[in-house]
Formats: C-alpha cells, sequence, structure tokens
C-alpha cells in the first residue's frame, strides 16, 4: 500500500470512529432523557391516575416496554443491514429515534388531554426503541470491520463510548434544566421538556456525521461479489441460534446492573428515598457517566492486549462485588458517597461493555453478522435490562430493604460470566466474506476452532 493510500486509509478510520461516537451518543442521550423524565416528572405528569408507588412502577415499566421492541428493530436493521448495507440502517434509526425523542417534547400531559397522553407517550417510546434495537449492530460493524485488526477492541469500544457520554449528556442537560434554567416548579411545568427538544439539533449534527463515512468494507466486498444472503435471520437463527443466546446472557450480565443508572432507578431511589437533593443526584450520575466512559476505553485496550473474554471475566467479577457495595455506600452519607457508589458500579460496567463489539464481531460469518450482533444485543437487552428498574422497585416496595436487588443482579451477573466464558476468543480472526467458511466454526470452547488467530489481513 502507497503512504498516500495509508494515510487516506487512516484518515477514514478516523473519520468512521469520530461517526461512531458521534452518532451513538446523540442515539443514547435520546433514550436516556426518557428514563431521567421517568424518575423525577413522567409519573405525575402521564402515570398520575395510578398514584403513588404504583404510578411508579407503571413509569418504570413503561422504559421496559421500548426494549421488548428492540428485537423487531434488530430484525429489520439486520435484514436490510446484511442486504443493503450497514451505513443506510445507520441513518434510518438515528433520524427514527430523533423524531420520536423531540414529539415526546411536545406531548400534552395527562391533565391537558386524559388517558391518551400516556397511549401516545407510550408508542413514542415504542418506536425509541425500534431504533435502539437497529442502531448498534450499524454503529459497531462499521467501527469494528474497518478498523485494523490488531486494534479492534479499541475501535470497537467507541461506538460503546456512545452510551456513557449519552448518559452523562442527558444527565447533564437535565441537571442544567432542573437547578439552573427552571428550578422548581417551572422544570415540572415546562422544563422536562427542552432536553427532548434539543435532539432535534443533535440528530442533524449526527445526521450530518454519518452521511459522511464510507461504507464497511466487509459489505462492499459482500455487495461487489453479490454474496448477500437472501434471508440473513432465518439462516442465523437455523444455523447460529447457539452463539446469539450466548451473546444475548453476556449482555444480560451487564446490562442489568447497567439499567440501575441508565434506567433511572439509582436517581428515583436517591431522590425520594434517601431524599437528596434532585439537581445534586443527576450531577452525581453525569460524573458517574464520565467514569464509566473511562473505564469503557480502557476495557477496549484491555481487550486488544490480554483478550476479550479475560477482560469480561475481570470486569464480571467487579460487578459481582460491586452490587453488594453500591446501596450500603449510597446510604452511608450524602452526595459524596453517591460519588463513591457511582465510581465502584462504573469499573465492572465499563469493564463488560468496551470488548462486546469486537467479541459479537467476532462471533459471527460475514454474510449475517448484522442480524448476528443486532438480535443477541436487542435480546440480552430485555433479559437483562428492560425490567430491572421495574424489578429492583418492586423488590424494595415487598421487601423495605435493597438486599434482594443485589442478589437479583448478583445472580445476572454470574450467568454473563458462564456464557462469556463458554465463548472462545477469536481476536484476529479474518472478517472478510472470502473467509466466512473459517468464520463459521469454532465460535465456542466447545467446537473445534476454525480460525488461526493473528491471521487477518483485511481492515
Amino acid at each position: 500500500m502507497s503512504s498516500h493510500a495509508q494515510i487516506s486509509h487512516t484518515v477514514n478510520r478516523r473519520r468512521v470512529a469520530a461517526a461512531t461516537i458521534i452518532g451513538t451518543t446523540v442515539e443514547w442521550y435520546d433514550f436516556f432523557i426518557y428514563a431521567n423524565a421517568v424518575a423525577l416528572v413522567f409519573t405525575k405528569q402521564f402515570f398520575d391516575p395510578a398514584g403513588g408507588s404504583v404510578g411508579q412502577l407503571v413509569a418504570f415499566a413503561s422504559i421496559g416496554l421500548s426494549f421488548l421492541f428492540r428485537p423487531l428493530g434488530a430484525f429489520l436493521a439486520g435484514h436490510y443491514g446484511d442486504k443493503i448495507g450497514r451505513r443506510a440502517m445507520l441513518v434510518a434509526t438515528l433520524l427514527m429515534m430523533g423524531i420520536a425523542t423531540a414529539l415526546i417534547g411536545l406531548l400534552p400531559t395527562y391533565a391537558q388531554i386524559g388517558v391518551a397522553a400516556p397511549i401516545l407517550l407510550l408508542l413514542l417510546r415504542v418506536l425509541q426503541g425500534i431504533s435502539a434495537g437497529g442502531e448498534w449492530g450499524g454503529a459497531v460493524l462499521m467501527a469494528v470491520e474497518h478498523a485494523d485488526p490488531k486494534r479492534r477492541g479499541l475501535a470497537g469500544s467507541f461506538p460503546q463510548l456512545g452510551v456513557p457520554l449519552g448518559m452523562l449528556l442527558a444527565s447533564g442537560v437535565m441537571a442544567l434544566m432542573s437547578g439552573v434554567i427552571s428550578p422548581g416548579a417551572a422544570f415540572a411545568e415546562w422544563g422536562w421538556r427542552v432536553p427532548f427538544l434539543l435532539s432535534i439539533v443533535l440528530v442533524g449534527v449526527g445526521y450530518w456525521v454519518r452521511r459522511s463515512v464510507d461504507e464497511s468494507p466487509v459489505f462492499q466486498e459482500i455487495a461487489e461479489t453479490k454474496q448477500q444472503t437472501k434471508l440473513p435471520i432465518v439462516q442465523l437463527l437455523k444455523r447460529y441460534w447457539y452463539l446469539v443466546l450466548l451473546g444475548a446472557l453476556v449482555f444480560a450480565g451487564n446490562n442489568a446492573p447497567g439499567y440501575m443508572t441508565t434506567g433511572g432507578f439509582i436517581t428515583k431511589y436517591a431522590t425520594k428515598d434517601l431524599k437528596l437533593d434532585q439537581t445534586d443526584v443527576l450531577v452525581a450520575v453525569a460524573v458517574g457517566s464520565a467514569f464509566w466512559f473511562i473505564f469503557t476505553l480502557l476495557s477496549g485496550w484491555l481487550a486488544d492486549k490480554i483478550g476479550r473474554v479475560r477482560t469480561y471475566q475481570i470486569g464480571f467479577v467487579c460487578s459481582a462485588i460491586a452490587v453488594f457495595l453500591i446501596f450500603p455506600i449510597m446510604s452511608s452519607g450524602g452526595v459524596g458517597m453517591l460519588y463513591l457508589a457511582l465510581f465502584l458500579f462504573s469499573i465492572g460496567l465499563g469493564l463488560t461493555y468496551g470488548p462486546q463489539a469486537a467479541l459479537y464481531s467476532e462471533m459471527f460469518p460475514a454474510s449475517v453478522r448484522f442480524s448476528g450482533v443486532s438480535i443477541s444485543y436487542a435480546l440480552g437487552a430485555i433479559l437483562g435490562g428492560a425490567f430491572a428498574p421495574l424489578i429492583a422497585q418492586a423488590i424494595l416496595d415487598q421487601t423495605k430493604s435493597t438486599t434482594g436487588i443485589s442478589v437479583y443482579l448478583f445472580v445476572v451477573v454470574v450467568v454473563g460470566f458462564l456464557a462469556v466464558s463458554v465463548i472462545r476468543d477469536r481476536q484476529g480472526i479474518n472478517l472478510s466474506i472470502k473467509n466466512e467458511a473459517e468464520q463459521a466454526k469454532g465460535a465456542t470452547i466447545f467446537e473445534k476452532s476454525g480460525a488461526r488467530k493473528g491471521q487477518d489481513s483485511q481492515g
């Protein structure tokens, strides 16, 4: 490769990295401001007839509702992503998420239009779920399939960084509205709407950035050789269902603890149960997201140094310890202890999130890869995060203690640890469609390996 071509290749990889980070940040900002709003205002604004703790449970259930539609988004985006390309799906899902989020900011409340308000809110949340289910697979494949094979772990962590960045941005904007621009009654009246409407600007930026990157080289190769699978999802579920299941269980182990923060439960517990200041809690959650960002980036680097599976195992051990520490630490003092609890919690979350893109991409053959990573992710989100805040709230209401919540999270983390330990680390496998036969064998430790480490010249 000439020096000019090398420079062009490097510039394109940097552009892809920027596009995946910015795009997923916008996507998850949209998704997470809903969870913050549920914890702070939506119970009263949209679910008022249920009242009290029942209204809070219904509000948290609305978070989980969107997860039930993630597989639909994953099926649609996976099917078309394996047939017409990764980039087209990234743009489509971003626009869907942005439009749904902005419309939430314009919705009348229950006091204004009655039962139509929560119905419309839930319909828009469903659209958010479909978008989130389809977006992730395209983002990670753009990052991983463009990457230098020796740095796939780090490159794959870039779209993962959009999640803590999206949470940081969502919590930060909510804190600004709650504590500075529209404090007190003004926040409940109109201030909560501004973060949703801001999505219009952010989506415009994300759209422009994503349109500027080249299609994945693996998909370009698939299209040029006309090797698109006619029904990729059917092929996936027929031949690789067990990989989808393992991938889902791995993500569930990360997602259940993660949705204690991103799903709004910790925000609600700290403000309503521990009586901490609302703005202080939002700022603490934003800082916790910054810690999560750091450990996610670190884990991408570690995944290239010690392997994807080993990094995951270390992270799950950290999470198994943290789930028993977070609530006692939060309850032992003021906001300072909340910062400490969120810092400890973020270690395991980051270490079990950064390697996910590389691990998943190296599990599935090229022709069904978009479908494989997307559906594994969507099912894992249902098994892990979908109703984690609802389950945690129900346990708290029944037992008046957080111990049961910690036990529940510990069990899910252990399942994730066992699932990832069954997957073979295929760091360095050639991701090209030309290597499909090798990719189709040996993805678990119970199969004879068809891949030879370090042989990838693609990328």
